[in-house]
């Protein structure tokens, strides 16, 4: 049997979460959330002090760290040296620190392997930064979403006030949506490129099932 994979890149908050969890759950395919792992990475240098932009630190910490990804009843999990950290993961703080760790080449070597070891063997549809480019560049299918930042940011607030979090403003989420894209696009490990053989879609005006209807018509083309 010939396993695919579908992979989501693309900026923070242009939708590759939401999109990627839709698809899967439409095939029937796992969905693995690349970018839950960098924050668990950002997250364990904040637990223990470490400088998210000290290289040569988070490569230590990078030798004793555990992350696995678990799913139950249709929802991921991510497990940070044996504690679920799913919901602590998605604070501001946390984004930015991933961002920082992210461009360590050390995390993402460990990552990636992290990555391909799950998929092994699965139809499986991921969505990070690098999917395409690095993690898998011989992906059957690959799309790159991209939307204006101002309405990512409005996504990121809803997303945190949905959880509960309102200590965060708009501006403050702006703020982190474009230090991160900067972060993305300038890393020399891995940048956020769009790959020549991924099909763009620009997420800012359509809705999620429109987003989805469009993975699955050129799934199913095939």
């Amino acid at each position: 049997m010939e396993y695919y994979q579908i992979a989501i890149d693309g900026p923070s908050g242009s939708g590759k979460s939401t999109l990627a969890k839709g698809v899967a759950a439409k095939l029937g395919i796992l969905y693995l959330d690349t970018g839950a792992m960098y924050r668990a990475c950002g997250l364990k240098a904040l637990k223990l002090g470490i400088s998210t932009k000290d290289a040569e630190a988070v490569e230590k910490m990078m030798k004793d760290i555990k992350i696995d990804i678990t799913h139950e009843d249709g929802t991921q999990h991510v497990m940070l040296d044996g504690e679920d950290v799913s919901e602590e993961i998605r604070m501001l703080e946390v984004s930015a620190a991933a961002s920082d760790v992210s461009a360590i080449p050390c995390v993402r070597e460990a990552m990636v392997d992290l990555q391909r070891k799950i998929s092994e063997g699965k139809n499986v549809i991921l969505d990070g930064r690098d999917i395409g480019s690095k993690v898998f560049p011989d992906a059957k299918y690959k799309f790159f979403l991209i939307a204006d930042a101002e309405e990512r940011a409005r996504r990121r607030l809803a997303e945190l006030q949905a959880k509960g979090v309102t200590d965060t403003t708009f501006e403050d989420v702006l703020k982190d949506i474009r230090y991160r894209d900067h972060q993305d696009t300038t890393r020399a490990s891995s940048p956020l490129v769009k790959v020549e053989d991924a099909v763009e879609i620009d997420t800012t005006h359509i809705t999620i099932d429109e987003m989805i209807d469009t993975v699955l018509f050129r799934v199913n083309e095939d």
